[in-house]
């Protein structure tokens, strides 16, 4: 199980730092409202993260079992789906902007609307769901054990809750923003070259 939980680890770990909607909205918060603010969003999307981790590990286990010749066409559309997902980075890469200029001033946001936010901001992209599909195609070929789904999400979850605190530890503070915002496009080429080194493998595995 340990080489199993490394590749999952490894593909989530690429997933939660490739820079999207959930994130561009914990920055947001972290820049322009108290601190609680931002940790309250991030919890948002981590439950969200549960919630597509459970949803796609149930429902693509039982459609295995009905139908195992859905795994190779699942194998297929997931290793599309990566490889898109780099090559999106790429040309997002000449039209990039920054993402937000560090403001003195702290807005006020309920803690239910950020949790909100942050639920809805991840179970609304379609791409979530698609992503995780793609991730158990990778990992976990029909047959797998139930326990090795389970093991799945919470390595998911781990990684998410990780990824989040230090993001708003970070985040909350100017000079790190700041070099974060500089060092985007760097960090976007090595996402997108990792997604495409999924992908491509993805397509190639037997």
């Amino acid at each position: 199980m340990t080489a199993f939980l490394l590749s999952v680890a490894t593909i989530w770990g690429v997933a939660c730092i490739t820079p999207g909607p959930n994130t561009l909205l914990v920055i947001r918060y972290c820049l322009t409202a108290p601190r609680r603010v931002a940790i309250v969003a991030a919890s948002g999307t981590i439950t969200g993260t549960l919630c597509w981790g459970l949803a796609g590990w149930l429902g693509i286990n039982i459609l295995f079992q009905a139908a195992p010749f859905a795994y190779l066409a699942l194998k297929i559309i997931g290793g599309l789906y990566l490889l898109y997902l780099g090559a999106r980075i790429f040309l997002d890469l000449r039209r990039a902007k920054p993402v937000a200029d560090v403001e003195t001033g702290r807005i006020h946001v309920p803690l239910a609307t950020a949790y909100r936010m942050g639920l809805a901001t991840n179970l609304a992209n379609p791409k979530s769901a698609l992503f995780v599909a793609s991730l158990f195609a990778a990992t976990m070929p029909a047959g797998t054990p139930f326990l090795y789904g389970m093991a799945a999400i919470a390595v998911m979850v781990a990684l998410s809750t990780l990824y989040y605190t230090a993001l708003v530890a970070l985040i909350t503070h100017r000079k790190v923003a700041a070099a974060y915002l500089r060092a985007r496009k760097k960090i976007d080429i090595a996402v997108g070259m990792v997604f495409v080194g999924f992908g491509t493998k993805l397509l190639l595995s037997r």
